[in-house]
Order: structure tokens, then C-alpha cells, then sequence
């Protein structure tokens, strides 16, 4: 499907994560298929286990920042790396099944470690296609 991808773009010296589907729920989900990549290849990450996520915010984009920063806090906590997400909305309620694994340095090779994901650049909207975008630019 074409309009389902991910992609990183430069800003300085953090980077840019961007999402796009057919759904804003898609794009949240590639968004955070983005992150996974500024860390490690995501398919170097076996979803061999499953964790849920719950967030909450008042609009779109502040729920995107909130999604991200979660699963930046479950990595780190964790020390997991996430390959698969699996994201439902609910108006600016967010629940999600993400699947992943254990950080192993020499199979992952982390390239860095994200501090957060920032209010910079951050957006939700729909594209001229028509497809979802969500994105914004994550510390690292």
C-alpha cells in the first residue's frame, strides 16, 4: 500500500520521525515504526512479547507526543526495542497492543538513545492524497 510508510528528515541535531496511513490510528503507528528505526533496524526486533498502552490527551497532535513519549518511557524502563504496533482511537483516547523484544546489543547495534519526543514540528493532519500524517521531531 502506498500510503502506509515511514520516514526520518532532518532537523538539526535530533530527527524527524513522520507516519502516514490510511487512518490517523495507521499513521500513529508508523510514526512510532519511525522511532524503532532511529534506534535499530526495526526488523532486527522480534515482537516476541506484547505490552498495552493507554494514553489520553486533549487533541490530535498533544496525543501523538504522549504516544511516543509512552513508548520511549517503556523502552527505557523496559530496555525493550518495539517492531509491531497495533494502535486504536477512540476520539483523543489511544489504546495500543505494541509487540517487541529485549534490547540485545550485538544483534540491535543501538545507533542512540531517544530522550523524548518533542512538541517541534509536531502535527496530525490529513495529506493532499488524503492520507494520514502524523509527525513531529524526537531528542536524541
Amino acid at each position: 500500500m502506498k500510503d502506509l510508510y515511514w520516514e526520518h528528515f532532518p532537523h538539526q541535531a535530533d530527527m524527524g520521525v513522520r507516519g502516514v496511513g490510511p487512518t490517523p490510528a495507521a499513521a500513529f503507528e508508523q510514526a512510532a515504526l519511525a522511532m524503532t528505526a532511529v534506534v535499530t533496524d526495526p526488523g532486527l526486533v522480534a515482537p516476541s512479547e506484547s505490552l498495552e498502552i493507554d494514553c489520553e490527551a486533549p487533541d490530535d497532535e498533544l496525543l501523538l507526543a504522549d504516544w511516543l513519549n509512552r513508548l520511549i518511557l517503556e523502552m527505557a524502563v523496559r530496555h525493550m526495542l518495539f517492531s509491531r504496533f497495533a494502535v486504536v482511537l477512540d476520539g483523543h483516547r489511544l489504546h495500543a497492543t505494541v509487540w517487541g523484544e529485549h534490547v540485545d546489543v550485538a544483534k540491535h547495534q543501538p545507533a542512540v538513545e531517544i530522550k523524548g519526543a518533542t512538541y517541534t514540528e509536531l502535527k496530525v493532519s490529513r495529506t493532499e492524497a488524503g492520507a494520514w500524517l502524523a509527525q513531529c521531531i524526537v531528542d536524541v
